[in-house]
């Protein structure tokens, strides 16, 4: 799939929104990628899933592990596509970990994926889960990645798209400056 194509449905979705919006980072954005629009369509969350899948094919896939809440359906039907089970990390008093009786068996082979990687925090926690039940992170990837480079963890990371959106310090926002109304359209 290309990036045009990733880009095109997107759009078709509305998925990629304008205004003045908080990230789940803290800092601010013009642009907003909504991939819950995209991943409500099977068809969609098929295909974005499928070309994620085919970039770790060639290597040992034992589980697919997502964030809550963007890396839930993405984990799963990437998971489908490999053939091998997911799960999903979720925040409990602030910390991500593995609930619901999930876990991960000393050297299991894990990818991480996620819908939008801005930080790469939710990402990095992730990683420390992996770690800390002793597998391995065979990679990471997204559908979106909108964030730093190099991204702030050391793990092969093959997004779909790379989109450069403007991100800034709240207190450097000009969409603050402008008095425009903040949005906070993400899951935390």
């Amino acid at each position: 799939m290309s990036k045009d194509e990733i880009l095109n449905m997107l759009l078709k979705v509305s998925a990629l929104m304008e205004g003045h919006f908080l990230l789940t980072s803290g800092m601010h954005s013009d642009k907003y990628v909504q991939c819950a629009k995209l991943l409500q369509y099977p068809q969609y969350a098929e295909a974005a899933s499928k070309a994620i899948a085919e970039q770790f094919r060639n290597r040992q896939i034992d589980v697919v592990l997502g964030p809550a809440m963007g890396g839930i359906t993405l984990s799963y039907e990437v998971a489908r596509q490999l053939g091998t089970r997911a799960i999903f990390a979720e925040r409990k008093d602030g910390i991500m970990q593995l609930r619901r009786g999930f876990k991960i068996e000393e050297g299991e082979n894990v990818l991480i994926v996620e819908d939008v990687v801005t930080t790469g925090g939710s990402v990095s926690e992730c990683i420390s889960i992996v770690k800390s039940f002793r597998g391995k992170v065979v990679g990471v990837s997204s559908i979106i990645d909108r964030g730093p480079v190099p991204p702030p963890f050391s793990s092969i990371f093959k997004p779909l798209i790379k989109l450069k959106l403007n991100t800034y310090h709240p207190n450097d926002c000009p969409l603050c400056k402008k008095g425009i109304k903040l949005q906070k359209p993400g899951s935390r």
